[in-house]
């Protein structure tokens, strides 16, 4: 049943199929819903009209009643102007157009009051407005003196008269036709508790505010409901999945016993006993395990990895480890198999460079249960690979994993399926977790093993490199390696390679005495290893390297990182960086460099980093810099399907509809009381948009 709010947007009065067609290819919207929920990104104040002498520099806009006194055409060429000379009781001054003169020149009548609207700008002792908004007093309606709406538009909208302005007309015509359609989302209960106003009073006062408390209602209803159908999807998906989805009883603890008491290298943090308690927790509950551990680098993850591994064998079940890359899912190996073989268990590699005859016996290993880990990349996704009983899934890294390749390894245990551990070094602030991880339970590892010392670190110019240079030397002498990391944000980028191996030269030239490697993307894969290998052992004092190092080797003796050109890398890149030092006892430093001139944001990601070595602090920075969306790429979770809040913002609000949305599914899971029937109607009429529930239908 085809709703008024899927109707096309080309028969709406004054589209019409051309302009529709560009709204359609610009902006992405193709219906009356999509279009209503092209909200104003902000409000102009046209409720105050200033006078000339209470202008200044700092007001964003000003709007004021004046009439012309005269006009002249100054220049010629490129550099013609037109001003206005403009006056009221107060004072006089200018308004002044570049662009269109012979268009502007004839609406200027002298003598006649108009009303001006424009950005003041002060030359000398005289305010002037660029290109200003105007309209003569007596064609000014009376309902223009309310907020009027700002919306995004482009170029090519522009050219055909969608400016703002254009837009605004025809989003009058449309939220009058639209009020009458448009049914409430949210049940009475809630509605009365938030104190939320009604949908269609807030679909009315988000384009055409009355006042400013009307605007900030209708701001915060639209919020809450949208964060509203997002935490219901994922919450409903939660209890699916806890309710029907059995797990494995995996109880046993004998093997981590004698792990604990005989052969563990340090304490567990308090942190780490904490995950480890919740997690068996999950793993003897009878209902399946999916639980998130976020822990910053070095935070001993791959510890409780280990450690339900083996609550999971003990019980007499299988474990895999998936990574994202095959560096990584070596680096597990090489750092799990010391502790397997000191357990007396056996444990396989499995990535795309896994030999086939190799391959083979894992394979037969697996499925007859002589394997009892088994780590490894996508490879472990391949249908050849079975199990004889997978208890336990871990997947490191989850961004870079879908929820469609989780759902794979689950299909790995015919009878149960496998619990699933899900770690990630990379800190998500609560309000991204809770929005892209709603479904999985989130456990935190907030502090560092003992002895650690926090990264020491600084931003130094171009101009400091002859110190900086100094200090790398002071610190390889006394026995330290030093990592130095170059930009290459497309591995291909001919001028970044340039400099990556300029820099190199220089390198090897500054200290000849020294034996450095390098490591880039562009190297066949057996070359990297080499190189990786010799500065593991200690054979090379200095890497130089582009990001492949990000998430990949642990050399503990290295307690240096250099980033070049550090302005051009994002906050969360810089925080993973920074975690390849610090690994072990000594005193590590990490040191920023870049160039004098510096925009705005990378001035505030630099001081972040110097100021703190906490990643949710660090994260939380970067989700008010980048934006959900660009934070952990737009294919997660529908999460840049959000058409009004934002999460960098709007945390409180989005604790709220959390809030609200366990109550009412505690209520009533299958939403089948009579109450809550306009949930229920929202939610089947918006399967099609599984991402995003509140939208409007």
């Amino acid at each position: 049943m085809s709703s008024f709010f899927d109707t096309k947007i080309e028969f709406l009065r004054g589209m019409g199929p051309q302009k529709a067609a560009l709204i359609n290819k610009e902006l992405n919207i193709f219906t009356y819903g999509e279009l209503l929920q092209h909200y104003p990104f902000r409000y102009e104040d046209r409720t105050r009209f200033f006078k000339i002498r209470e202008i200044n520099e700092d007001l964003e806009n000003v709007q004021l009643i004046a009439k012309i006194r005269k006009v002249e055409t100054i220049g010629d060429g490129r550099k013609k102007r037109l001003v206005a000379h403009i006056f009221d009781e107060t004072g006089e001054m200018e308004l002044t157009w570049f662009k269109g003169i012979q268009w502007v020149v004839k609406k200027l009548v002298t003598g006649v009051p108009f009303v001006f609207f424009g950005k003041p700008n002060r030359f000398g002792r005289k305010f002037s407005i660029a290109h200003p908004e105007m309209e003569p007093l007596s064609q000014v309606q009376e309902e223009k003196s309310f907020f009027q709406p700002v919306y995004s538009t482009t170029e090519k909208l522009r050219a055909r008269y969608l400016d703002s302005k254009g837009i605004s007309k025809i989003m009058e015509g449309l939220v009058q036709a639209a009020l009458p359609q448009i049914q409430e989302t949210l049940t009475l209960e809630i509605i009365q508790r938030f104190n939320l106003i009604g949908k269609r009073d807030a679909i009315r006062q988000i384009h055409f505010p009355e006042s400013p408390e009307l605007l900030k209602r209708a701001r915060f209803r639209l919020k809450f409901e949208e964060f509203f159908y997002v935490q219901l999807r994922l919450l409903k998906l939660k209890l699916t999945r806890t309710e029907k989805s059995q797990g494995q009883i995996l109880n046993q603890t004998d093997l981590l016993n004698k792990f604990y008491n005989e052969y563990i290298p340090f304490e567990l943090t308090e942190a780490q006993k904490r995950v480890v308690r919740e997690a068996f927790a999950d793993m003897k509950s009878g209902k399946q395990m999916n639980r998130l551990i976020q822990g910053d680098v070095g935070s001993g993850k791959t510890m409780v990895a280990f450690i339900c591994i083996l609550i999971a064998i003990s019980s007499g079940a299988q474990a895999c480890l998936m990574a994202p890359t095959e560096i990584l899912a070596n680096q597990h190996y090489e750092g799990l198999k010391e502790y397997a073989d000191l357990m007396g268990l056996k444990i396989a590699l499995l990535t795309g460079s896994t030999k086939k005859s190799a391959r083979k016996i894992i394979h037969e290993m697996l499925l007859s249960g002589d394997l009892h880990i088994i780590i490894g990349t996508h490879a472990l996704l391949e249908d050849i690979v079975q199990f004889k009983n997978l208890g336990l899934a871990i997947v490191d890294e989850q961004h870079r994993f879908g929820v469609a390749q989780r759902a794979k390894l689950w299909g790995k245990n015919e009878n149960f399926y496998p619990h699933v551990l899900v770690m990630t070094a990379t800190p998500i602030p609560r309000t991204l977790a809770m929005t892209l991880y709603g479904d999985l339970d989130i456990s935190v590892i907030d502090e560092l093993p003992a002895g650690r010392k926090p990264i020491q670190t600084v931003h130094r110019y171009d101009k400091d490199r002859l110190k900086v240079f100094g200090f790398i030397r002071k610190q390889v002498l006394e026995g330290r390696q030093v990592y130095i990391v170059y930009p290459l944000i497309e591995e291909s980028d001919k001028m970044d390679l340039k400099s990556l191996m300029d820099g190199y030269e220089s390198i090897c030239r500054a200290f000849p005495e020294f034996p450095v490697s390098i490591v880039h993307g562009d190297m066949k894969a057996a070359d990297k290893d080499f190189e990786m290998q010799r500065f593991v052992k200690g054979e090379t004092k200095i890497m130089v390297a582009t990001t492949v190092i990000e998430v990949g080797v642990n050399v503990p003796n290295a307690s240096v990182m250099i980033v070049e050109n550090a302005e051009r890398f994002g906050l969360s890149q810089l925080h993973q960086l920074r975690g390849r030092v610090g690994r072990g006892a000594d005193q590590s430093y990490c040191i920023l460099m870049s160039k004098y001139e510096l925009s705005k944001d990378s001035r505030v990601r630099l001081d972040t980093m110097v100021r703190t070595n906490n990643g949710f602090e660090i994260a939380d920075v970067d989700l008010k810099l980048r934006g959900p969306g660009d934070l952990m790429g737009t294919q997660q979770s529908g999460i840049a399907d959000l058409m009004i809040a934002d999460l960098s913002k709007d945390a409180p609000i989005l604790t709220l509809a959390r809030d609200a949305a366990e109550i009412l599914l505690q209520n009533d899971p299958e939403l089948n009381n009579p109450e809550n029937a306009m949930v229920l109607r929202q939610i089947k009429s918006q399967k099609k948009h599984q991402m995003n529930w509140s939208r409007i239908s």
